[in-house]
């Protein structure tokens, strides 16, 4: 066995005991390669920061997930890394494929007028109070929810646009989005 695996191994069953220094060691060992994989795969540097973290965080949620009688932990850590990068850009493209199938949806023109006009007065008033919940909104969270909704931007655009991780963008569009239900259903 390589020195380096035998390392891998000890540091594996620190991580079983939820040992921290283990899993920093992993860390400092494995993002780089970790990294480059997911950038690879992605080419979006956000994206492949998120995969990163996501494969990391898996390992520390259930590190018995590895099998040390199957090989080395850099071989199943960085197919880890692998698998979850092609999982996250066939998400960005569903997403954004189901973005451009709304974007295209064409008015119905059989419609009744009356209805279209009554229609078209209800519309202005519900778009009347979207654009004041809108306005209610920390300026952080609303700059997320109008890239994403009007600009259509993906999560990892938006990261990348603003500076900031996908985590951060998607705990605001989450807040963003629960305070715009509470404003426009009245809820608690």
């Amino acid at each position: 066995m390589r020195e380096a695996d035998r390392s891998d191994r000890e540091l594996h069953e620190g991580l079983i005991r939820k040992d921290r220094s283990a899993f920093e060691a992993l860390y400092r060992r494995y993002a780089p390669a970790a990294y480059g994989v997911a950038l690879r795969v992605t080419a979006q540097p956000a994206l492949a920061q998120e995969v990163v973290h996501d494969a990391f965080l898996a390992m520390w949620r259930a590190p018995e997930a590895y099998d040390p009688a199957r090989g080395p932990f850099r071989g199943f850590f960085l197919a880890l890394v692998h698998h979850r990068a092609v999982d996250t850009v066939r998400r960005e493209d569903r997403m954004r494929k189901r973005g451009e199938r709304v974007a295209n949806l064409e008015p119905l023109t059989d419609e009744d007028v009356a209805e279209e006009v009554v229609g078209g007065a209800e519309l202005a008033e519900r778009r009347r109070e979207i654009q004041s919940a809108l306005g209610e909104l920390p300026p952080e969270q609303r700059t997320v929810l109008e890239m994403a909704y009007f600009g259509g931007r993906t999560q990892a655009q938006i990261a990348e646009e603003l500076g900031i991780p996908v985590g951060t963008v998607k705990t605001r569009t989450f807040a963003a989005l629960r305070k715009l239900r509470r404003a426009l259903l009245g809820e608690d």
